[in-house]
């Protein structure tokens, strides 16, 4: 097992040793539905107890690019728990974290979704995991995606196979007729990034698409927002260049809850797009229209 913690860490490399070693033995007769969501649950709260304790943030390629101890104690739990409990598996991690699969399956984790938040003591940040079949950057399958943003106490799941759940509830039907609204009656979430609006192209892309809605949130881990999607609180989301372990476990949640996910290039950028099946097919239409 591999043992991330620094000097600068809270937590011990010892203690997360014994962490994930007990979780292991608690967990392993889990299947791979309940094992993704205490995975989260637990990668979570670890990482707000690090939180608690006091973190030191390092800076990746920009201020608001930044990583913490959690951040690589969280991701070393979940991946030294598939390790165990799933060797013939893939693994990719936002952290570093990469291992073949023997089986055609990866597990993709992102074990801070939100590290920006996290670090400035806001709540919107969640730990997120997400199973595939083949390659993360073009997955034949989803399977699921799980999501457990701490500060709520909730877990999103869901999937191919699994309708969405909050907690076990089942969250409504995106392609319901009345949930599959159009733009002008709901909310677009998302990001872009300061550079991207001073970019002409991009941010006309971007302009075009917004003008369309009735209002727009940017709140920065994409897999909470995708949740939101899911859950019905926002009608589309659209970002650009996602990573997997950003766009992944929220897809499913999305997919799995009867909405729509797409990729599309526009203005030189592939843009994700997921929401309601009007909404996407709006803005779709959108940026068909943009060179």
């Amino acid at each position: 097992m591999t043992s991330p913690a620094s000097p600068s860490s809270p937590i011990p490399a010892e203690a997360l040793l014994a962490i994930t070693k007990t979780f292991i033995i608690a967990h392993d007769r889990d299947d791979d539905a309940a094992l993704a969501q205490a995975l989260v649950y637990n990668a979570g709260r670890l990482a707000w107890r690090m939180r608690e304790a006091g973190l030191t943030t390092e800076y990746k390629t920009s201020a608001s690019d930044v990583v913490t101890a959690a951040d690589n104690a969280a991701e070393a739990f979940i991946a030294d728990t598939l390790r165990t409990l799933r060797p013939e598996d893939g693994l990719l991690g936002e952290e570093g974290t990469s291992a073949p699969s023997q089986s055609g399956r990866t597990w993709v984790i992102d074990p801070v979704d939100g590290t920006y938040n996290f670090t400035t003591g806001s709540d919107y940040w969640c730990s997120a995991l997400a199973l595939v079949d083949g390659d993360p950057e073009d997955p034949d399958l989803i399977h699921f995606g799980a999501v457990h943003r701490p500060a709520m106490g909730y877990t999103w799941f869901g999937g191919s196979d699994f309708p969405t759940t909050v907690d076990g509830r089942p969250v409504g039907r995106l392609d319901a007729a009345d949930a599959d609204v159009a733009p002008a009656a709901t909310c677009l979430s998302g990001y872009l990034h300061p550079t991207d609006i001073a970019d002409p192209a991009m941010g006309n892309a971007y302009t075009q698409v917004v003008k369309e809605f009735a209002t727009v949130r940017w709140n920065g881990s994409a897999s909470i927002d995708l949740g939101n999607v899911a859950q019905g609180n926002h009608g589309c989301w659209m970002q650009r260049s996602v990573l997997p372990w950003d766009l992944l476990p929220g897809r499913a949640l999305v997919e799995g809850a009867g909405g729509r996910v797409e990729r599309v290039e526009a203005a030189g950028q592939l843009w994700s797009v997921a929401g309601t099946p009007a909404s996407v097919s709006r803005v779709l239409e959108i940026l068909d229209t943009i060179a």
